[in-house]
């Protein structure tokens, strides 16, 4: 059996993360075969999504705009968007 799924490698700076009493889901990752650039993406705890258009250099990059717009924006900004929404 051929697997066709492309092999995902995750960030360790992937992660929960809680702030007055909301949790979202980090997830920085990027392909194993792909061109190296990572993929930002939140999850909200009603299985929503934000997933940021532009690619990162490398993993830290990614964490800093997620904080940024956590400073920026506060975390229930990620509760607004609709299911696979993007920045």
């Amino acid at each position: 059996m051929i697997d066709d799924d492309p092999e995902i490698e995750e960030s360790p700076l992937s992660g929960i993360v809680t702030r007055d009493n909301v949790a979202v889901r980090v997830e920085i990752y990027r392909l194993v075969e792909g061109d190296g650039s990572w993929t930002l993406e939140v999850v909200n705890y009603q299985g929503g999504s934000t997933v940021w258009e532009d690619r990162f250099a490398i993993d830290k990059e990614a964490y800093a705009e997620f904080y940024r717009t956590l400073e920026t924006d506060g975390i229930r900004s990620f509760l607004e968007g609709q299911p696979g929404s993007s920045r």
